[in-house]
This record gives structure tokens, C-alpha cells and sequence, in this order.
């Protein structure tokens, strides 16, 4: 069976001397969105850092199309085609939009126009509000800049931490809309979630983490479907 396209395989590690992620596994095919879902404490974040080579791991390892990746840092990744979009602190308020999204360019050495013309056609706003400092926009609006910034560099893997984190319903409903299209056009979507039954609905693949460790791995149709999943971690 051939590997994932991005796999964090068998991760343990954590911060200080104590391990958070207890032999945990997530991985994504190209194109695919696989969602990270769990109670508060069970390392949802902290796997996607790992990943990200943001956590030092002490056993298991990360690949990407095949490579090992386990020793490089967060940049390195992001020229390996890894883009992350943190919870927070994720865009520069002083800045305007398309300073913002000319920051999220930093590796390119091509001309990014095409790029950020596709940022302004999968977030329209964005493009009215281009010259506007990021600091004044929505919860919404900031998060859409995040997540263009990250799309500028044209990552074959977005990876998202708590996108809809302090958002609407129907501005999560719209941002999960965005997702889906950026996943359409392949590329491979790694996010963690708090509104698990949510993002479950548009997930390919997702993973329930219960203190560091692998609980629940299907579909994310699947996963709704199970009553044990449901009962515990969905509010029934």
C-alpha cells in the first residue's frame, strides 16, 4: 500500500520533559481534508505543531511525498510546500490585505500576482478591503487574510489550527466553504477543530485524539454515524 502524501507517524513527544502525543498518527492524501477533533487536553494542537516541526519529537517521524522530514525546521517545511496557519497572532494588524498577503509571498522568487488574484477570487472581501489594515477587519475577514497569506506560497499541504475559533455559525459555514474549494483544487487540507461535528461533515478522513493517542480513525461520515463517537465527543 503505497505511504500518505503527508504522514506523522507514531509521534510522541511534548514540552519540557512531558510527553503530550503518545504514539499518535494523522495523515492526509493530496487533495483530502482530514480534521483533528478531541476533548480540550488531548493533543489536537499539539500534533499539528509536530507535524509542523514546531515540537521536538522524541520518538516517530514526519514524511512529506515520501521524504523525511523529521529533522527540518518549520521554514524548511514551508519550502518543502507545508503552509500553517496558527490560532492566533496569525496576521500583521498594522499592515494592510495585500501587505499581508505580500508578506505570505516571502519564499517566492516568481512573479505572485496569478497567486493573489486567486486569494481575491476565493475571499472577494478581501479584495474590496485591500487596502484596509488587517487590525480592522471581522474575526472572519482576519481569518480569510490567514488563510490567503498561507496560500501565497502555494503549499501542497494548508494546515489550519481552530480556523473557525470565536467566529460565527454562518461565518464558519462560509470559511468551511472556503476550505472545501482550496482542497477541490489539491491541495491537502490538515485541520484541528473544536466544532467537531462540523468539520466532520466536510472531512475526507478524520482523527479523534484522546490524551495524545489515537481513539477513533474513518471517514469523517463515518465518525458522525458512530453512536460511541457521538456520544462522547459529539454531544450525542
Amino acid at each position: 500500500m503505497a505511504e500518505p502524501f503527508l504522514i506523522g507517524e507514531a509521534m510522541t513527544g511534548g514540552y519540557g520533559g512531558a510527553d503530550i502525543l503518545h504514539g499518535c498518527t494523522i495523515a492526509v492524501e493530496p487533495g483530502e481534508i482530514a480534521v483533528i477533533v478531541g476533548p480540550n487536553g488531548a493533543g489536537k494542537s499539539t500534533a499539528m505543531k509536530a507535524i509542523f516541526g514546531m515540537l521536538r519529537l522524541r520518538k516517530g517521524r514526519v514524511r512529506l511525498a515520501g521524504e523525511d522530514i523529521t529533522g527540518l525546521t518549520p521554514q524548511a517545511r514551508v519550502l518543502r510546500g507545508m503552509g500553517f496557519v496558527p490560532q492566533t497572532s496569525n496576521i500583521f494588524t498594522s499592515m494592510t490585505v495585500e501587505e499581508n498577503l505580500e508578506m505570505g509571498a516571502f519564499i517566492r522568487r516568481d512573479d505572485f500576482q496569478d497567486t493573489m488574484a486567486q486569494v481575491y477570487e476565493l475571499f472577494p472581501i478581501l479584495k474590496d478591503k485591500r487596502s484596509q489594515p488587517a487590525g480592522e477587519l471581522s474575526g472572519g475577514q482576519r481569518q480569510q487574510v490567514a488563510v490567503g497569506r498561507a496560500l501565497m506560497t502555494q503549499p501542497k499541504v494548508l494546515m489550519l489550527d481552530e480556523p473557525t475559533a470565536g467566529v460565527s455559525p454562518i461565518v464558519m459555514d462560509e470559511l468551511f466553504d472556503r476550505i472545501i474549494e482550496v482542497a477541490r483544487s489539491g491541495i491537502s487540507i490538515l485541520m484541528v477543530e473544536q466544532n467537531a461535528r462540523q468539520a466532520l461533515e466536510i472531512a475526507d478522513k478524520g482523527y479523534v485524539l484522546v490524551q495524545g493517542a489515537n481513539r477513533f480513525t474513518d471517514t469523517g461520515a463515518a465518525l458522525l454515524a458512530d453512536p460511541e463517537v457521538r456520544r462522547s465527543f459529539l454531544g450525542g
